[in-house]
């Protein structure tokens, strides 16, 4: 039985570090609300009340209605784009999270000639920005008809997306335990099953701090919308908000009915799996 020598009290000093590095954090964390509840708090108010007082106001004030997304879904088409959204996002964040996987198990443990190079090359492509590849992939697209279409949207995104993919899964993969693997060989099992059975169950935080990053980044998207899509009525949110903004940039109220519902789905998303994403981050992005 422990002593009450072996739990050590903690002096005053470091409970007062521990509160005071607590109520910073906090702090910070405040302000950085502040601007989503300003936007969540004006996208309730009418235009009237946003025209003749600040976002605060409304918290005494409580005068809400739900017109302007009512008008945002309908009257200005959101709720097509909304669904465009998740139709470019949900296969785009699929694929390469399944390709991902797929090549960083093969470069974390599987032996064949040319691994290191290929490695290699993955972490050169992530740093080649994105807008040296837009006019020839376009041109390509233009000649085997994808542009235009989802297939090509989603083709260009997990071929954006996999750099990074590969590089997140690859590292965390190849610091499972080897024990797990060598004993699935030795007892018959092939790649495939060590993979299915082992690896990805065991690489769940690494593919959940994927699927974060992927989902955000292909949802916020514009610029490959604009170029690959070119038909609007495929455009997702991003492309409709800027629309938006660019014909009634005066109308505060929608435009703050729009941006929160663009943003409310990759915070669902964010929260869903937010346990996941510290573990994977640390392990992933800087073992290897």
């Amino acid at each position: 039985m422990r002593t009450a020598a072996a739990y050590p009290l903690r002096s005053p000093a470091r409970i007062a570090g521990r509160v005071l590095a607590h109520g910073i954090l906090v702090l910070l964390g405040l302000v950085w609300l502040v601007p989503s509840l300003g936007l969540f708090v004006t996208s309730w108010r009418s235009p009237s009340d946003i025209a003749a007082s600040g976002w605060w106001n409304a918290l005494v004030e409580w005068r809400y209605t739900l017109a302007n997304y009512g008008e945002v879904l309908s009257a200005r088409g959101f709720a097509n784009n909304f669904l465009n959204s998740l139709i470019i996002t949900v296969p785009s964040t699929l694929f390469p999270i399944a390709v991902g996987a797929l090549a960083g198990y093969a470069l974390a443990w599987m032996r064949f000639r040319g691994r290191d190079f290929i490695y290699l090359g993955v972490m050169a492509l992530l740093v080649v920005p994105l807008q040296l590849t837009w006019v020839p992939v376009l041109r390509l697209f233009n000649t085997f008809g994808l542009t235009g279409t989802f297939a090509g949207i989603w083709l260009v995104h997990t071929a954006f997306g996999l750099p990074f993919a590969v590089f997140l899964l690859r590292n965390f993969i190849a610091e499972l335990p080897g024990a797990f693997i060598e004993s699935a060989r030795v007892d018959g099992a092939s790649e495939l099953m060590i993979f299915s059975r082992i690896v990805l169950p065991l690489s769940l935080p690494a593919l959940a701090s994927l699927a974060i990053f992927q989902f955000v980044w292909v949802w916020n998207d514009l610029m490959n919308a604009l170029i690959f899509l070119q038909i609007r009525d495929k455009y997702p949110l991003t492309a409709a908000i800027q629309s938006l903004l660019g014909q009634f940039g005066s109308e505060w109220h929608l435009l703050a009915a729009g941006s929160f519902v663009a943003m409310s789905v990759p915070l669902l998303v964010f929260f869903a799996l937010q346990r996941y994403f510290v573990r994977g981050i640390t392990v992933g992005g800087v073992k290897g």
